[in-house]
């Protein structure tokens, strides 16, 4: 065991005069900060137990938005009346992601934060710029089947393992944060970071920063949804690739449609300008696979993940299909969680 101070405040000013040193980890729920210490991968000077926090609810916003709670465990989030009713995608989003055990000890806050799950990561006798910057990325040449096919870099092809943030993207959240500058919003959009030369940077929190929740605009995606999810086994399994899709459907054509891909990059993967392809366009096979070509531009494999780009392709034809209808993928652990 390595040794650590541990603290524990009662506020959220205290947690953050106390999270301004070198080597300090915040603790919510642990499924993901507790495995790393075990494994070696971070070893924290301070762990500051953030769990006394008041930042355990789902709060109205003026608008017709939501505020979560950066401490609500994540299955509370998704059987929460409101989000089921007004974000849907959310809420079946989360609960694709884990087992019901996991989902009710997570947090909002920590599946933000939570880090990759590459195998040359976890592993501290292989190289991993991310973990040990420089040393080099084994997954590079390696195994890297459930690696990244967009926004690599020569330094990390590691993917970002959240379900829920997928959904985020797509409905534009924005996270709230504090520090030891003050406070600020930062769009979903810009939370998460690509490898770029600083693949050891997951996300574009300043050192000492704390998340305090979620804000979700005041969207209506309650029709033409869907969450797809396309894993080795149902059950307790990352995305190989997943599919978040809103849309808006008026007098037979496609009014809005935003779509984000998981577990093919570093971060939620959804570009705008390709969303603009499917504006005015009719629902068919036809403008799906120009869009899923578009999005998809600029994939490349690994070797052994090459599968994940006509993976993907034909789940966003599938995805897309399934919100015209508003026919839902349903996640069918729906009922034990």
């Amino acid at each position: 065991m390595n040794r650590f101070d541990y603290a524990r405040p009662t506020s959220v000013a205290e947690a953050v005069q106390a999270g301004a040193g070198e080597q300090v980890r915040y603790l919510a729920g642990g499924t993901n900060l507790i495995d790393l210490m075990k494994e070696n991968v971070d070893r924290p000077i301070t762990v500051i137990d953030i769990n006394r926090l008041p930042l355990d609810a789902i709060e109205e916003l003026d608008g017709g938005g939501l505020r979560l709670g950066a401490l609500v465990p994540n299955a509370d989030t998704a059987w929460d009346a409101r989000v089921e009713q007004r974000y849907p995608l959310l809420s079946s989003a989360i609960l694709a992601g884990a087992s019901p055990q996991l989902r009710n000890a997570a947090t909002n806050g920590g599946n933000l934060n939570q880090r990759t799950r590459c195998y040359y990561f976890y592993d501290v006798a292989t190289p991993c710029n991310k973990r040990k910057p420089g040393s080099g990325c084994g997954a590079i040449g390696g195994v890297n089947r459930i690696h990244a096919i967009l926004g690599a870099s020569n330094q990390c092809i590691a993917t970002h393992p959240s379900d829920m943030c997928v959904a985020l993207a797509v409905l534009d959240a924005t996270v709230q944060v504090t520090g030891p500058d003050g406070d600020r919003a930062i769009p979903i959009a810009d939370y998460h970071r690509l490898p770029g030369d600083e693949p050891w940077r997951d996300n574009t929190l300043k050192p000492g920063e704390l998340v305090t929740g979620i804000d979700l605009p005041a969207e209506d995606f309650t029709q033409n949804y869907t969450y797809l999810k396309l894993r080795d086994r149902l059950s307790y399994a990352f995305a190989l690739v997943s599919i978040a899709v809103a849309m808006r459907v008026e007098g037979g054509t496609i009014a809005e449609a935003r779509v984000a891909l998981g577990g093919v990059a570093h971060k939620p993967w959804r570009s705008r300008e390709a969303e603009k392809l499917l504006k005015g366009q009719q629902p068919s096979p036809q403008a799906f696979g120009a869009f899923a070509d578009a999005l998809l531009a600029e994939a490349v494999g690994q070797g052994e993940n090459d599968f994940k780009i006509p993976l993907a392709r034909k789940g966003i034809v599938r995805a897309l299909k399934q919100a015209a209808e508003a026919t839902p993928q349903s996640q069918t652990d729906k009922r034990v969680a």
